[in-house]
């Protein structure tokens, strides 16, 4: 699969060796030459990325109440694990609100990407989605509790500035904006295409 990441991404090298393949994580390990030429094993973890999405709602931003068995209850936006049978990243993250939230969106732009774990081949796309066509009931995976909120600007930017749930890793997109229409006009990333 194509997909963009940060210019300064840190990626495992094509020479590592697939050590351990877990549910989640894989663990890869590389000899390294160091500086004074002697050499030594490097070790990164790889796992699926992960999509998140501002959804924009006759003005308002769709905000989960987000419940699982392992962590509780937590506020974020719609999102979850690109699955292997996704063609691209933009395919998973609409795959996650309509199954999350039930709507399905026209006008779709990726915002930012960053790996947040140096030592882990692992990125996060946050999407903005507007012009929204349909709504219908979701559909939640067995080990899922949400509530869909409808929330104004000022709210869900208060959320961010305050780091609830998983709300602060936007926080950055909305500090340098004060309407839905200034997150909306926000340019698309740009990194560099791996894949």
């Amino acid at each position: 699969m194509q997909k963009i990441v940060p210019a300064d991404a840190i990626l495992i090298p094509e020479q590592a060796q697939l050590m351990f393949k877990g549910i989640i994580y894989d663990t890869y390990q590389w000899q390294q030459q160091l500086f004074d030429g002697t050499e030594t094993t490097f070790e990164m973890l790889r796992r699926a990325d992960t999509v998140t999405t501002i959804c924009v709602v006759n003005d308002k931003i769709l905000v989960l109440r987000d419940e699982q068995p392992h962590r509780g209850l937590r506020l974020g936006f719609p999102g979850g694990r690109v699955d292997e049978e996704d063609e691209t990243i933009e395919v998973a993250a609409k795959r996650e609100v309509l199954e999350e939230t039930g709507y399905t969106f026209d006008q779709w732009k990726l915002l930012k990407v960053w790996q947040p774990q140096r030592k882990m081949e692992w990125f996060v796309y946050l999407f903005v989605a507007w012009d929204d066509t349909e709504s219908a009931k979701p559909t939640l995976d067995g080990g899922e509790r949400i509530t869909v909120d409808h929330m104004t600007f000022d709210e869900v930017k208060k959320l961010t500035q305050d780091k609830e749930g998983v709300l602060g890793e936007s926080q950055d997109i909305f500090e340098r904006c004060t309407t839905t229409d200034d997150i909306l006009a926000l340019p698309s990333f740009e990194g560099k295409s791996i894949g």
